[in-house]
């Protein structure tokens, strides 16, 4: 069927809105009418790297209603309203152990631009342009994802929003009350203001963390991390010295570190923010070649931890229904980071969310 969709053909051009083709589902696959999708900094990264095959279409935090289900899939049905995730083969050890996050097949899964077995589902004049970006790339009015990636959505919730619960906001929701597991009344210091970071701000309140610091030089985001929960804010502009802008909050240094801005400097200059058993996560994309921050006797000395995340360390089925049912009752106003502009205007959506004017972009397909 023809499908509409924003494809990237050069890594240095603007997407361009095209009708193009899209493959029947197969049996273990599910035809997804899109109606949102958020625009996260992981697309844009792919794109400029070169790291699929171009053209591609990319997209991973869509939402929408299930069309058709191939013949292997019992998880959801016609007419199922669903927030589509990164995909997980739910049957290596790690899936077992619920954390699909660390699937052993997770790039061969959401990371080549193709299926496994080498196809491409999409095709315009005759040739194939990558797909299957993150077990869907959703930037499109259909895409085809799997029941893996797929979480039902209850009614009463705003479903063109939902998308970033499948990335951005587990992300960073998820990495402070999964995978660092704040504990009530602890001190957290958040790098960075966008989606990811104010996410995880809503987190770290869900938590009842008692101190939560936001580094971040827009002041817009700064004020709205203030109203999100956020207990104190930096302008790393008005005070370029991290460590002693956190010690004259927290003189003993904060308990946890969150990084979602890849910058090796702030990197390096959070480890001198770290209470004694601090620990650092980082989900930041970093440039290749960045070094793990800190001096490794000074890691000793103070017993720091350094954690890598993925995805919040979230198992998507158990932790989405957990986000909805927080957002229901207010705790998680993840909509509050949100605007939302037509598919057709994905370059501009990225020129507003480059340059501060907008947190969080949802792309609405009019499907």
């Amino acid at each position: 069927m023809k499908i509409t969709a924003a494809v990237a053909r050069a890594a240095d051009a603007a997407f361009s809105i095209e009708e193009i083709e899209i493959d029947e589902p197969r049996a273990d696959e599910i035809l997804v009418r899109v109606v949102g999708v958020g625009l996260c900094h992981t697309d844009l990264v792919f794109k400029a790297a070169g790291i699929l095959a171009l053209p591609v279409v990319l997209g991973h935090e869509g939402s929408g209603v299930v069309e058709k289900v191939g013949a292997k899939v019992s998880k959801v049905k016609a007419g199922d309203r669903v927030a589509i995730t990164f995909r997980s083969c739910g049957t290596c050890d790690r899936c077992e152990k619920g954390q699909p996050a660390y699937c052993r097949t997770m790039p061969m899964l959401n990371y080549i631009g193709m299926r496994p077995d080498g196809t491409k589902a999409l095709h315009a004049g005759g040739a194939d342009i990558s797909s299957n970006f993150f077990g869907q790339s959703s930037f499109a009015n259909y895409c085809l994802t799997y029941e893996r990636n797929v979480v039902k959505v209850p009614e009463g919730v705003p479903l063109e929003l939902v998308g970033p619960l499948g990335c951005g906001v587990q992300t960073g929701a998820g990495g402070i009350i999964r995978s660092l597991a704040c504990e009530k009344g602890s001190s957290v210091l958040i790098l960075g203001g966008g989606a990811v970071g104010l996410s995880a701000v809503m987190g770290a309140v869900v938590q009842g963390c008692g101190t939560i610091i936001v580094l971040e030089p827009h002041e817009a985001r700064r004020k709205l991390a203030m109203e999100l929960g956020a207990t104190h804010t930096i302008d790393p502009k008005a005070s370029p010295d991290l460590a002693a802008a956190v010690k004259d909050i927290l003189p003993l240094g904060v308990d946890y570190a969150f990084d979602t801005t890849g910058i090796p400097a702030v990197l390096q200059a959070t480890m001198n923010c770290l209470g004694s058993h601090g620990v650092f996560g980082i989900v930041g994309v970093c440039p290749p070649g960045t070094p793990v921050p800190g001096d490794l006797s000074s890691v000793i000395t103070y017993g720091h931890t350094i954690k890598g995340i993925i995805e919040g360390d979230s198992d998507p089925d158990v932790f989405i229904p957990e986000m909805i049912e927080l957002y229901k009752k207010g705790r998680l106003p993840f909509d509050k980071l949100i605007r939302t502009y037509p598919l057709a205007e994905i370059n501009q959506a990225i020129a507003d969310q480059h340059h501060g004017d907008c947190v969080k972009v949802v792309l609405l397909t009019g499907a």
